[in-house]
C-alpha cells in the first residue's frame, strides 16, 4: 500500500518562482513540503513511499485549461457523459490535470442537456478533473457572433440563468456575456451572487459599456482579439478596455494563428504576468483521427487551426495546452511566466485557490515535464500516471 510519493532531483516550478535540486512530498492528496535534495537525504520516509527521481526534470503544477468545447472526437456539443469523461482520460497526456469543458450557445433545450452532461461527469473522472462548466453564451452579441449560431444566440433572460444554474448543480463556474446587453446587470449581480465568473467575450461593446461592465465585475475577457470590438483611437471598445485596465485579466489562444505572436509579446508588455490565461478553445475535432472532421454541427478542415468548410471562416483552435507552453517559451517567454499562464493564473483567477501552486496544503495536481516539455508523469489529487496510464490510486 503506497503511504507517500516523493519527486526529487527535480527543477520545481511552484507558480511564483523555480528552484532547482529539490524535492516533492505528497500525501492524502495534498503536497505536504516542498524541500531541496539536501533535506531530501537526510529525511526519513515510509517503507510504502513511491519515489520518483526526476533526474533534473521540471516539476510543474498541473495545467488548468478554462476554456475548451472538445478533443479527440468528443466535445460537450455531444450532451452526453461518457464524451466528457473521454475528454478527460484524453487530456492528461497533455499536461491537463484539471478543464472546465465549455459549452457553446445553442437552443435551450440543447444547453440543458450539455449543461446536465457536464454536472453528472464530474466526480467520474479517469484523468483530468473537471472543475465545473463554462458557458460561452447564449448572451452574447450577434454581431460578433465568430462561428457560433445566430439562431442560438438569446437575449438576457434571468428566468433561463436560474434554470441553467439549477440544472447545473451549481457547477457552473465562469460564462462568456457581451456586456452591453440589455439586462446584462441583473444577470451579473445574479451571477456574483452564485460566484461565477464573468467574462467579456463575442461582444461589440463601446469602452464606456466595458467600463460600466466592470463595475459588475466583468473583469476576464475571452479569448481577447477575436470576436470582439476592436482598438479605435476614438473608441477603444473591449480590446482597448483590456490594455487601458490593469484590473482587467484575459484569454489568450496562442497558436500563432489567432494572435500574432508579436501581439502577444507586445501585449506582455502592458499586462502584469498574473494576468494573462492560457486557453486552448479547442475543438472536439482536435487530434481526431477519423474524417469528417464535424464542430459544433458544421464540417471544419485543420490549416493550423481549424476552418469552417463552407466559408472558410477561422472556426476554432487545434491547440493543445503543452504547445501552448512550447508556444509562448518559443517566443521569448521564461518557463515562470508559462507556468504561471498556464496554471497559476487560471487556478486564480477561476477561484480554484487549492490549485495552480506547488506549495504545502495545496492540492496534489502536478506534472513531470522532461527538458524537451513532454510530460513524463501526472499527478492529479494523488494519482500516479505515467504517460497517461495510472500507476497507483490515491493515497
Amino acid at each position: 500500500m503506497i503511504s507517500e510519493i516523493c519527486i526529487h532531483n527535480a527543477t520545481v516550478f511552484n507558480g511564483f518562482s523555480s528552484m532547482r535540486n529539490c524535492a516533492v512530498r505528497i500525501k492524502k492528496n495534498k503536497i505536504v513540503d516542498v524541500f531541496n535534495e539536501d533535506r531530501f537525504n537526510n529525511k526519513n520516509f515510509s517503507k510504502n513511499t513511491y519515489f520518483i527521481d526526476a533526474k533534473g526534470a521540471n516539476v510543474v503544477p498541473g495545467f488548468i485549461d478554462t476554456h475548451i468545447h472538445g478533443f479527440g472526437g468528443y466535445g460537450t456539443e455531444d450532451a452526453l457523459v461518457d464524451s466528457i469523461l473521454k475528454m478527460s482520460e484524453l487530456l492528461l497526456p497533455y499536461g491537463i490535470t484539471s478543464f472546465i469543458p465549455t459549452l457553446y450557445s445553442a437552443p435551450k433545450k440543447q444547453m440543458l442537456l450539455g449543461i446536465r452532461a457536464i454536472a453528472r461527469a464530474m466526480g467520474k473522472e479517469k484523468g483530468a478533473r473537471i472543475l465545473g462548466m463554462h458557458l460561452e453564451g447564449p448572451f452574447i452579441s450577434p454581431e460578433r457572433l465568430g462561428v457560433q449560431s445566430r439562431e442560438s444566440v438569446m437575449p438576457v433572460d434571468l428566468s433561463l440563468m436560474e434554470e441553467f444554474w439549477a440544472v447545473s448543480m451549481g457547477h457552473i463556474v465562469n460564462m462568456t456575456v457581451a456586456p452591453e446587453l440589455p439586462h446584462m446587470r441583473e444577470l451579473a449581480l445574479y451571477c456574483l451572487s452564485k460566484g461565477i465568473v464573468l467574462q467579456a467575450g463575442h461582444t461589440n461593446a463601446t469602452y464606456e459599456q466595458m467600463v460600466e461592465g466592470m463595475q459588475t465585475r466583468i473583469m476576464h475577457v475571452t479569448h481577447l482579439f477575436n470576436a470582439m470590438s476592436r482598438m479605435h483611437h476614438r473608441d477603444p471598445g473591449a480590446v482597448g478596455a483590456v490594455f487601458i485596465h490593469p484590473e482587467l485579466s484575459c484569454e489568450i489562444i496562442a497558436d500563432g494563428i489567432h494572435i500574432n505572436p508579436e501581439i502577444i509579446k507586445f501585449l506582455l508588455t502592458c499586462k502584469a504576468a498574473d494576468k494573462v490565461v492560457l486557453v486552448t478553445d479547442a475543438l472536439k475535432t482536435t487530434k481526431q483521427k477519423k474524417k469528417p472532421l464535424i464542430a459544433n454541427g458544421e464540417e471544419v478542415y485543420l490549416d493550423q487551426c481549424f476552418y469552417r468548410q463552407s466559408d472558410h471562416a477561422i472556426a476554432g483552435s487545434a491547440l493543445t495546452m503543452l504547445d501552448s507552453v512550447k508556444n509562448i517559451i518559443s517566443y521569448g517567454f521564461h518557463m515562470e511566466q508559462a507556468v504561471r499562464m498556464a496554471s497559476t493564473n487560471p487556478a486564480h483567477i477561476m477561484k480554484q485557490d487549492h490549485l495552480g501552486i506547488i506549495a504545502p496544503g495545496y492540492d496534489a495536481d502536478l506534472i513531470v515535464l522532461d527538458q524537451r516539455l513532454n510530460v513524463l508523469y501526472s499527478i492529479v489529487q494523488g494519482k500516479l500516471f505515467h504517460r497517461g496510464k495510472e500507476v497507483c490510486a490515491s493515497l
